[in-house]
Formats: C-alpha cells, structure tokens, sequence
C-alpha cells in the first residue's frame, strides 16, 4: 500500500470501486436490495444476498427452484432501481437453487458473483461468456489452489479475485467445530493466499486481488489487511445496524443488546459451525439440540430433514422478519461492540476516517 493518506480503490478486472470495501452478503433479507444499493453508492461494493430468494416471488405455480430465479430477479431489479454502480450477489454453493440462482444473477447482468460455502468448482460453466467478475469465498490456502487449478485446468478461467475469510466471521464458517479452536490466524491466511496468488498471477500475467473477511471491525482493521498486501476487505456485521439494513429493527436491536458472552457457535444442519447472538431459540437448541419443523422444499443440498436438528432458512427468514423467539440472528465476533444504528453513508465515512488516522500515525 502507498505511505500516503488516500485511502486507495479497489479494482476486480476492469471493475473500479472508490473505496476498498465489499459489503458481506447477509441472509435470509438481511441484505437486499436497501442495503446493497446503499453501499454502492457509497462507492463501495453492495451485495446481495441470494439465499432464501424464492420468498420474494409470489407465483404459487412455480416449483421452489424456479421461485428462487425469479425471486432472485426481483431483489436485483429492486436494486438496480436504487443504484446506477456496479452491484454484487452473494451465492452459496451449499444451496439446491444454486444453478439457477446463478443463471438469474447473469441474465440481471449482475458485475460480480461471489460463493463460498463450498468450493464453487463449476461456477465458471454456469457463466460462460457472461462479463461477470468471480470471486470465491475461502477459508485457506489450499483451497484457493484447488480452484485456481481446477478453475484453468477445465475453463481456462482464474478468479477475478478472492475472498479470504477466517473463523471470526458471521454465519457459517468454512472450519470444522475442532479446526476453530485451533485454526491459523486471518492475517496468517490472507499472508498466505497473497503469496501463492503472487505465484498463480506471474505465471499467467493477471491480476487476483485478496479480500480478507471475517471479524474485521474498524479502519485500523482495514489498513492492517491492506499492509499485508490484500487489496480489500469484506464486512458483513458493521453493516446490519445501518438503517438501510434490509433486516428488522428488532434484529438491529438484537446486534445492540448483545454482549461479547451471548455470542456463540451454533451447528447448522450441513454440518459447518454457525456463528449466532444467544436467544431463546438459540439456548433451546443447545439445550435440546432440535426444533421440530417441517420441510416444504429442500434448500441445502446436503440437508436430510429427517436428521436436520431444525430448519435453518425458516429460522434466518423469522429473525430478519422480526420473529426472533423462532429465528436465528447470525453476526460477526465483534457485534458486541456496535452502539448504535447509522446510516450507510455515516458508517462509510467513520470508516474512511479511521483508515486515514490509521496510515497517518504508520507513517
């Protein structure tokens, strides 16, 4: 990073963002198309959050699939109504709905797709020719090597950049319940992806900014990601106590009630830890470790709801809906710390003077 005071852009491709910050995807409506719009027009990257989008279609006539492409749509088109800036969708790889998911947020000519929750091996087939940036979520090193590798072997596509994320972050988390406890540090992971990406784009003469992810709170958070050579970062859990949020104020006010203690990790029914504020629903999972529900679609793909302890999207789509006795507030380790609800553009430029102390006192 340069030893001057100007916080510097973000570029993906021939993408170019004023300020190097992609807003989290946050679902199920946590954000959509207020929120996402809010922040590009802040100069930042909005993202959509794909998961749980067959709500926002009404056609009863339609399969739960083909709800969720024309859901998808509809979030998108909301969007684009309230920003002319490039916008982003969110899509985890873990959802059923995830090809057509995809397909709609190409045929919106949607500027970037990010996926994570898996390895997106195939993303780049449901692409195809589409002028859409691609960035992978990942949680490690070899990761970031096995879509690389995979990705040119058999598209002759490399990701346009690269989200690092570490176990402090919101939601699932790509660590095993053991692996937290013990996992490298983000600054390990992203020091690590920066090098072997170094390698990736000499060899093919391009550009893979990193984007490190994950508990990533403050400005002087964010210079510290730059100094170790990401480009960027992401930041999910700063952005729901804006009042664009898409989510309820009773969510919001969830995030401002909560302590550093009532923070906690959760099983989801695919088996990754799920990062959640402690409510009633929360403590009675742990406590009985299953909510009877029923199923009326399958939406995560390794999901067996005989087995599942309790349904995770009607539990996400309560929450954001204000039904947190029956729902499951999802949030980053440092949600204890937020103190108020503020607009999007305050956030940003609280943000924006805290980078500029930041590189001011490093220099």
């Amino acid at each position: 990073m340069n030893n001057h005071t100007t916080l510097p852009s973000l570029a993906i491709g021939d993408l170019s963002f004023k300020l190097p910050i992609i807003q989290g995807g946050m679902g199920v409506a946590v954000s959509a198309a207020r929120l996402a719009s809010a922040v590009s027009q802040e100069g930042a990257l909005g993202v959509v959050a794909a998961v749980g989008a067959s709500k926002f279609c009404s056609r009863s006539e339609l399969s739960y699939k083909e709800k969720s492409y024309w859901g998808l749509r509809k979030i998108l088109q909301d969007t684009r109504a309230l920003t002319n800036r490039p916008i982003a969708v969110n899509i985890m790889f873990v959802l059923s709905d995830y090809d057509e998911l995809v397909r709609a947020a190409v045929d919106e000519h949607v500027e970037v797709i990010i996926s994570g929750a898996g390895l997106p091996l195939h993303l780049p087939a449901l692409t195809k020719n589409a002028p859409v940036k691609l960035i992978p979520i990942v949680s490690s090193m070899r990761a970031a090597s096995i879509i690389c590798r995979i990705w040119w072997k058999k598209y002759h596509r490399l990701p346009d950049a690269m989200i690092v994320e570490g176990a402090e972050a919101g939601g699932h988390l790509g660590f095993s319940l053991e692996e937290i406890s013990r996992h490298p540090s983000l600054e390990t992971i992203v020091s690590e992806v920066v090098n072997y990406l170094q390698t990736v784009t000499e060899k093919y003469e391009c550009r893979i900014p990193v984007i490190a992810a994950g508990g990533i709170f403050s400005g002087s958070d964010i210079v510290r990601f730059l100094n170790l050579g990401a480009e960027g970062v992401q930041m999910g859990t700063r952005f729901v106590c804006t009042h664009e949020c898409d989510a309820s104020p009773t969510y919001k006010e969830a995030y401002l009630k909560s302590r550093e203690e009532d923070i906690v990790i959760i099983k989801s029914p695919v088996g990754l830890p799920l990062r959640v504020i402690r409510n009633s629903f929360v403590t009675e999972l742990l406590n009985s470790g299953k909510k009877p529900f029923s199923c009326p679609y399958h939406c995560l793909k390794s999901c067996v709801p005989a087995r599942s302890p309790y349904c995770i999207a009607q539990a996400l789509s309560n929450a954001a809906s204000g039904n947190l006795a029956e729902g499951i507030i999802t949030c980053g380790v440092n949600a204890h710390r937020i103190e108020k609800i503020v607009s999007v553009h305050d956030l940003i430029a609280e943000l924006t003077e805290e980078c500029r102390r930041a590189m001011n006192s490093s220099q």
